[in-house]
């Protein structure tokens, strides 16, 4: 199993490109620099009126397959 930590910050504004569509993939880049892209569809239980934000961890088999985000409680 793979498990990439990661934290977000992505205003309302920013996230409307996912709700429409336009974008199908996130990107984000670990705090190792790797960048990781994962469906965007997994984002939108996280979605406030102020976007998404916090720590958040992706895993998903080692086949990069079966992704799966939770978001992480607040230090």
């Amino acid at each position: 199993m793979k498990r990439f930590e990661f934290h977000l910050d992505i205003s309302s504004e920013e996230f409307l490109n996912y709700y429409r569509g336009t974008a199908k993939q996130a990107v984000v880049q670990l705090a190792n620099g790797l960048k990781i892209q994962f469906p965007a569809s997994l984002l939108q239980q996280y979605v406030t009126s102020g976007g998404i934000k916090g720590r958040f961890v992706l895993t998903c088999d080692d086949d990069f397959k079966n992704a799966k985000l939770q978001r992480l409680p607040s230090r």
